[in-house]
């Protein structure tokens, strides 16, 4: 006997059809568990009267099957307690229809995705006849677009900012600035792969995935291990960076209070910053402690606006940015260009150590190993490549500013610009109360952000390796051992923050900036059938591009 099957929702007639049901997502499931836990609290009341609606046509069948919500034309008035129509009332049977259904494993007792309404249709009625709009606690909890953004703005801004003036040093002035937008551009667009990659994974439920487990799906346990290990490299190069400069900066803390005349750069520098300082009457204690004052007077009023600007890390780099606007307006600018020669006191415009700028950049701009994360948590999630591009472009004019400004400001005549230290407050001396504040800031958020640094290196590691986040004692004082030993010796024997930057950075981008993101958007491709030779072809340029950078450390 021939069984016919109909989708009451498409209204499809076959033999052996299933009733269309796509893949659900996350907000489609959150929904689901919304209208069971209504019809769980609407059954207190109504359990002995409930009926079920008649459905004496294909009409009704389709009105049966839809999960409940109140069409806004089923809305009667407008009051702040809205009355609902009669038609509106029967539809209170289906939420205990569905909640009487919601044991049972086969996918077809759930109600189809694509006709569940959108959290602005969604009512709750009484037999009272009032009806109440659904706040939905998980769309509470998102951020709008600009927090996102902030947020990634914020995750972003590191310590590499501190080593752009270097590294556009090294590159030369002209070409260090179109080194800076063309490497922006270039991880930003593999940023939004990596963001896109789960997306693009058809007839599985990746709303909770990473990109290690999007690696895992197309490259097998090759891609989820080689991402975790260049993660790896990325964590503990992080903490390698954050114990170097956290020595840096209580060593020239104590040095101000202590008033001892010692001073981070050469003598040389250090001497005549405080000559120029001297002429321009611009670094006495007084003008500090009042733009001190205005700042934080400035911040306070932001804070009361917007709370998230709490965070330590966003202080910081705003607090960066202020003082080196001062620093700059009272120096002023000191540039000769020229294109290929060097002078006694300039840079070449073009230099051929410009991929130590790349190294930098790469780490820089590297946020692709948290970025579904983050952008999970905005509201708008039909947004996120537009908020991805702008946090890219605010964190692009960021090194600018303070790359530029730092280079054009420092005074050559009497000093080289070769003269531009990998950390560029060590080029002021200690005595200056604005960089003890600028250091101040930056080692309490780094001391606050290097033990949650060493937690995610040992859920990491220890999970992948042991099955567990604390296999042992002994184990996890091994691990943490050996971790801040390589920051204690980097800092006795390599205290260069701005060539471990670079050497991390080309490491970790190798992998989880081009490699990865790459092989992944092209196996995509591949899969759906809609991979072209230009593509194939420039995703292959990106790899390449990558191993030229990480080859590209070791020789300049």
């Amino acid at each position: 006997m021939l069984r016919i099957r109909v989708c009451h929702v498409c209204e499809g007639v076959g033999a052996g059809l299933r009733p269309c049901v796509p893949s659900p997502t996350a907000y489609e499931e959150s929904m689901r568990k919304t209208l069971t836990h209504v019809g769980s609290l609407l059954g207190v009341w109504s359990h002995r009267a409930w009926r079920q609606p008649p459905a004496t046509s294909a009409q009704g069948s389709l009105l049966f099957l839809v999960p409940f919500h109140v069409e806004p034309r089923n809305i009667v008035d407008d009051a702040q307690q809205e009355r609902v129509s009669a038609e509106a009332a029967i539809l209170n049977s289906r939420v205990h229809y569905y909640s009487r259904l919601t044991g049972s494993s086969d996918r077809l007792l759930s109600p189809p995705n694509h006709v569940i309404p959108q959290p602005e249709e969604i009512y709750i009625y009484s037999p009272l006849g009032t009806a109440f709009k659904v706040r939905s606690s998980e769309s509470s909890s998102k951020n709008p677009s600009i927090v996102t953004i902030f947020a990634v703005w914020n995750t972003m801004m590191g310590t590499s900012i501190l080593s752009i003036p270097w590294g556009i040093k090294q590159a030369g002035f002209t070409l260090g600035i179109l080194i800076l937008i063309f490497t922006g551009l270039l991880m930003l667009y593999c940023c939004y792969i990596v963001l896109h990659s789960p997306k693009s994974i058809p007839y599985v439920d990746t709303s909770n995935w990473e990109f290690p487990d999007v690696c895992r799906f197309y490259l097998g346990k090759f891609g989820q291990w080689s991402s975790l290990v260049f993660s790896m490299v990325s964590l503990i190069g992080a903490m390698v960076i954050y114990w170097v400069l956290m020595s840096n900066f209580l060593y020239n803390s104590g040095q101000f209070i202590y008033s001892e005349s010692s001073f981070n750069c050469r003598k040389k520098v250090s001497q005549t910053f405080l000559l120029v300082h001297a002429i321009k009457s611009a670094f006495d204690v007084s003008h500090c402690f009042t733009f001190i004052h205005s700042f934080f007077h400035l911040l306070s009023g932001l804070i009361r606006c917007s709370p998230d600007l709490l965070l330590v890390g966003t202080l910081s780099v705003i607090y960066l940015i202020a003082l080196v606007t001062v620093k700059a307006v009272h120096l002023g600018f000191h540039l000769d260009f020229h294109w290929f020669d060097r002078s006694q006191f300039y840079v070449p415009e073009f230099r051929s150590l410009f991929p130590q700028l790349t190294g930098v950049l790469t780490l820089a701009f590297f946020i692709h190993n948290c970025i579904i994360t983050l952008m999970k948590s905005n509201r708008h999630q039909e947004n996120n490549v537009r908020d991805l591009s702008v946090a890219y472009l605010l964190v692009g004019l960021t090194y600018l500013y303070v790359g530029v400004l730092i280079f054009a400001a420092f005074p050559s005549p009497p000093l080289s610009k070769e003269c531009i230290e990998p950390n560029f407050l060590d080029n002021f001396p200690s005595s200056d109360i604005m960089v003890f504040v600028a250091r101040s800031f930056l080692l309490f958020q780094m001391i606050t952000v290097y033990p949650l640094l060493g937690y995610l290196v040992r859920v990491q590691l220890m999970g992948q390796m042991f099955g567990s986040h604390y296999p042992s004692f002994f184990h996890v004082l091994l691990l943490n051992v050996m971790v801040v030993g390589a920051g204690v010796l980097m800092a006795m024997f390599y205290p260069n923050v701005g060539s471990i930057i670079r050497y991390s950075g080309a490491i970790c981008g190798l992998a989880l900036v081009f490699i990865l993101p790459s092989l992944v958007h092209v196996k995509s491709l591949r899969r759906r059938g809609l991979l072209r030779w230009p593509s194939m072809l420039f995703h292959s340029l990106l790899i390449l591009l990558g191993f030229a950078n990480l080859v590209a450390q070791f020789i300049m």
